[in-house]
């Protein structure tokens, strides 16, 4: 597993390319998801997503999905679940202080991020993790969250 994220770290261009056509599809179908009720996709999403991420990214499901912004590393594999940034205890060679065996998620989410055209995105702040989202699908919660925000820009 572990292989596998460093190599989606390495490979942080061609999969936030991937992403950035995934998700508007995801976004127009909106109108079918809402006919089928977002309630009734959440199981069978949360499967698949939990089975395509966990393998690509040893996802944790915290179901507020940073990787976009952390260069396609999970910030939940870090220990200390840290969010923004590597804590103190980063060793020299970038290996992580409670693991040693593991470089720190962080050295790996600025590696990765510095493929991505949207380098600067690690620079965002990522808000605490809201653990009442935890097991729940981040990729309808980014439907839900896209439409919104288009109807209340057509709103203005």
């Amino acid at each position: 597993m572990y292989k596998v994220r460093q190599w989606s770290v390495s490979n942080s261009r061609i999969l936030e390319s991937l992403y950035s056509l995934f998700e508007p599809i995801f976004v127009l179908l909106h109108p079918l998801w809402k006919l089928v009720g977002y309630r009734r996709l959440e199981k069978p999403m949360r499967v698949v997503e939990k089975a395509v991420k966990n393998i690509m990214f040893d996802c944790q499901m915290c179901g507020e999905c940073a990787l976009s912004s952390t260069g396609m590393s999970c910030p939940m594999n870090c220990p200390k679940s840290i969010r923004n940034g590597p804590c103190g205890g980063v060793r020299l060679n970038g290996h992580c202080e409670i693991k040693p065996e593991m470089r720190c998620v962080w050295v790996e989410a600025w590696r990765g991020s510095q493929n991505m055209r949207k380098a600067e995105s690690i620079h965002r702040v990522q808000a605490p993790v809201d653990f009442s989202y935890k097991n729940t699908s981040s990729w309808l919660r980014v439907v839900r969250n896209q439409v919104a925000i288009r109807e209340s820009e057509e709103k203005l």
